[in-house]
């Protein structure tokens, strides 16, 4: 007797549609908004190029629900970002956690990593739409805190003097976060550094660290790379579990801390 193949799982609506972004993320990513067409992203899908159009009725929309996507911030990073306390450490750990984010990614985040480069890549070499509505919900939703940070380092005596804004500090560290990650994008580092992966995130950090103006002595008292680097892959804990402090306090900082 015959055997009946299984019956396909029918989507509902909205389940449709993220269906055909996730299909079309890599591919926007990799060939750019230009070079992607609705046949390609409707047959990585698995569904015809008039069901994608009843979706979204233009290749233009669909673009439109990347950005979208794209700009989302996870909200148990937000809260815990707006749950640190403005510091000299917390400038130090959020500083940490910037490149730790841009250059390793989240394992949850479907834009972590080579898919999310490679989107703000193309949009920079177009018309930088896409990569101006990123920078523009970054600077919104993290550089309040992360200028409350300076301003409280600054008041402690933790912070040099020097002649750059607090806003463009904030964009220059992102900056060389960035670049790191830009040059590895092919899987093989086109800039020869020295060291393994981690030891060049420990020595960004601390090269940002000097370059938003903190001290010799804030640095050796609350950089210690390898607490950070804990905090920073239990950043976003469980529902349920107990996270590690978020006030910038990391047992042991200072002894013995390190780039």
């Amino acid at each position: 007797m015959a055997i009946s193949p299984a019956p396909r799982l029918r989507l509902d609506s909205e389940a449709r549609r993220r269906r055909i972004v996730d299909a079309a993320l890599p591919l926007f990513a990799r060939k750019g908004f230009a070079g992607t067409t609705t046949k390609e992203i409707a047959e990585a899908a698995e569904v015809s190029e008039a069901l994608l159009f009843k979706h979204f009725p233009t290749k233009a929309a669909l673009y439109g629900a990347i950005q979208d996507f794209g700009c989302r911030i996870k909200e148990e990073a937000l809260e815990r970002i707006k749950l640190l306390e403005p510091s000299t450490a917390g400038l130090v750990l959020m500083a940490y956690m910037m490149v730790h984010h841009i250059v390793r990614g989240d394992a949850e985040d479907q834009l972590s990593g080579d898919t999310r480069h490679r989107l703000i890549a193309n949009s920079l070499l177009a018309d930088s739409d896409y990569a101006r509505l990123v920078y523009e919900t970054i600077f919104s939703q993290v550089f309040p805190k992360f200028g409350a940070c300076l301003e409280a380092a600054e008041a402690a005596g933790d912070l040099a003097a020097m002649p750059a804004k607090h806003e463009n500090r904030f964009w220059f560290g992102q900056h060389v976060a960035a670049m790191l990650a830009l040059v590895s994008l092919s899987g093989r580092p086109a800039v020869p550094y020295r060291g393994s992966q981690d030891e060049v995130i420990r020595e960004a950090v601390w090269f940002i660290l000097r370059g938003l103006g903190l001290k010799d002595a804030a640095i050796a008292a609350h950089y210690d790379a390898d607490k950070l680097a804990e905090t920073a892959r239990n950043f976003v804990q469980p529902a349920g579990e107990t996270p590690l402090p978020i006030d910038g306090s990391h047992p042991g900082a200072g002894e013995g801390a390190s780039p």
